[in-house]
């Protein structure tokens, strides 16, 4: 009698065994299926040790629509959606006090701590049509932050840093050693954005190990179309040429020049990159704070992140008609009144924060920024788009600055033989009060009016006519609609 319990037993505990091994195989054959009907699928995969187990992290998984087929199916999902896994983790099971076989020694339960379901970004069909180099930098710009081991988290109502960059390394490496240095910098996301690629740059970003750091790419920048539009094409008109007379293809500005390439990607890359940052990047698309951005030849003081922190704070009510906060004066040669007071005047494009309220009015003027005859986006900004919001457009600063400009070779120069000669060497004067927080919540607020500068009514410094050059801007206020 107990030989034939016996046997009972070791016969069910088989079949049992044979059940798990005929679900694992069907299960692993339904998963090839699935796979086979997927147009793609993309997986970033980090494995860490723990133990004896393993955790599985998936950044990111990407479900994309097959293509269309004259089936009259039911559609299930009209627009279709990208299907983002964001942390997966295996984990072994508690022990049971079950006497029964046990079928794999450490088996295991999964866990599925988040998962996103996403619309599918729309259509880019009237986007230029994209080289090799343009798509790879499409691509990278969806890699996720570097440093993640070192600052796995971002702290609570932090200001992500934008540093908008062209190709000069050498007030690059500047910035980038001043921001090493600011006070708080480990405790925020910095983005740098390139108008093109170039590997100097690139390198010098990679470096970096004082915070999270993510790199974008504008895909679209005219440095890197070579023979066609963004770039320049064969068939384009130079300088004054009468496109009728040359046969030639462009738009000449209220000067009578048509478009340089290297000119016009000021402009486009400022664009591409606010869009990009407030709404298609997803690191950033859903901050709520604001946002500082800054160029490669803006020397940072170490003050200027906790200063900026109290300035966001007390601009509800020291100055709520303010739009903005800036580290600097929106004179670049000056480095403030020194007063015990805090200052409001014309946003300042140097050091300048918003939030996404801010963002919206902008966008909306896509049609005024994108079709104003004027290459500079500051000033683009200045003569058109801040007078269209009704109301004078103030930032709250302090006394004192906590940024300086320190570039002498302006972007569109670049590094043209004979252009402009700058070996990048700086010496900023930086005293004890620079090191700290030199605001104080309870100074008043002085409004600076009847300032200089470029206002409604001046006309532009041409630059930006061709039409092509419109339409591309207007594409990048659509890409992420």
């Amino acid at each position: 009698m107990s030989s034939y319990r016996k046997g009972r037993i070791k016969e069910a505990a088989l079949r049992r065994l044979l059940s798990l091994v005929l679900i694992t195989v069907l299960g692993a054959l339904l998963f090839l299926l699935v796979l086979l009907r997927t147009k793609s699928f993309g997986a970033l995969v980090t494995i860490y040790r723990n133990d004896g187990f393993e955790n599985f992290e998936l950044k990111e998984f990407r479900r994309e629509p097959v293509k269309e087929s004259n089936s009259n199916l039911h559609k299930q999902n009209e627009g279709f959606e990208n299907l983002e896994l964001r942390e997966f983790r295996r984990e072994p099971m508690k022990e049971s006090n079950s006497n029964l076989p046990k079928q794999n020694e450490g088996f295991e339960k999964f866990e599925f701590r988040e998962f996103r379901r996403e619309p599918m970004k729309k259509s880019k069909s009237n986007l230029p049509e994209q080289n090799e180099l343009s798509i790879s930098l499409e691509l990278k710009n969806q890699l996720p932050p570097k440093n993640l081991d070192l600052y796995p988290k971002l702290a609570k109502d932090h200001i992500v840093i934008v540093l908008y960059v062209h190709n000069r390394p050498k007030y690059l490496r500047v910035v980038v050693d001043s921001l090493s240095r600011v006070s708080g910098i480990h405790e925020t996301l910095l983005i740098v954005s390139h108008d093109g690629y170039f590997d100097e740059m690139n390198k010098i970003v990679e470096e970096i190990r004082f915070c999270q750091v993510k790199q974008i790419f504008s895909p679209y920048s005219p440095h890197i179309f070579n023979g066609r539009f963004p770039g320049i094409s064969p068939g384009d008109c130079k300088e004054k040429d009468d496109p009728v007379e040359k046969n030639c293809t462009g738009n000449p500005d209220q000067y009578g020049n048509h478009r340089s390439p290297k000119i016009v990607s000021l402009k486009h890359h400022w664009w591409w990159m606010m869009n990009t940052v407030w709404d298609g990047l997803k690191e950033t698309r859903n901050h709520v704070g604001h946002t500082l951005f800054i160029e490669e030849d803006h020397f940072i003081f170490p003050n200027a992140y906790r200063n900026l922190q109290l300035l966001v704070e007390l601009k509800p009510w020291k100055c709520p008609e303010c739009y903005a906060a800036n580290l600097a004066p929106l004179d670049v040669k000056s480095r403030g009144e020194r007063w015990e007071i805090l200052i409001a005047e014309r946003m300042g494009n140097v050091g300048y924060a918003f939030n996404r309220t801010v963002w919206r009015k902008i966008h909306e003027k896509a049609g005024t920024f994108c079709t104003f005859d004027d290459y500079n986006w500051d000033i683009t900004m200045w003569a058109t788009v801040y007078p269209s919001f009704g109301q004078p457009v103030y930032t709250l600063r302090g006394p004192k600055a906590s940024a300086v400009h320190f570039g002498r070779c302006g972007l569109h120069q670049g590094t043209d033989k004979g252009a402009c000669i700058d070996d990048g060497s700086v010496n900023i004067d930086l005293q004890e009060d620079d090191k700290v927080v030199n605001i104080k919540s309870d100074w008043g607020v002085h409004l600076h009016t009847h300032q200089t500068g470029y206002k409604a009514g001046f006309k532009g410094w041409g630059g930006w006519a061709d039409t092509r050059d419109h339409q591309l801007c207007l594409q990048f206020a659509k890409m992420y609609a």
